[in-house]
């Protein structure tokens, strides 16, 4: 988000060791805490800049909404639906992206990335 070092993650931080993560640029769910901070982490470094448009928690879900440039200068939504377990943990996120083209780019992006540790079939 703008200010990363007094702004608190919306949801990496409360991980649960098992949690998932399901996305529009995925052909199936990332599991465990480490692989969603490395997934999350490759995406942050695929924006030239992000700004937050919408967080709200209602009940035991929150939604993110942010919009990015990628670094290829496409512009980005991001909408994130964050669930809450009652002892605080998050055990499943899941992120869409449009429009269209620019979801295609970030998931061709990510898995030039991350296709040795996630897998090479996991990206669209």
């Amino acid at each position: 988000m703008t200010d990363k070092s007094q702004t608190r993650h919306p949801f990496l931080d409360d991980l649960a060791p098992d949690a998932e993560l399901e996305s529009t640029v995925l052909r199936r769910a990332v599991k465990g805490r480490e692989n969603i901070t490395r997934l999350v982490n490759a995406v942050g470094s695929l924006y030239g800049t992000q700004t937050p448009v919408f967080l709200q928690r209602f009940g035991p879900r929150s939604v993110l909404q942010y919009d990015a440039i990628l670094v290829n200068g496409l512009a980005l939504r991001g909408t994130a639906v964050i669930e809450h377990s009652p002892d605080g943990s998050i055990p499943k996120v899941s992120v869409t992206f449009s429009p269209l083209g620019s979801t295609i780019s970030l998931a061709a992006k990510l898995g030039a990335l991350l296709d040795q540790e996630l897998g090479e079939d996991l990206f669209l």
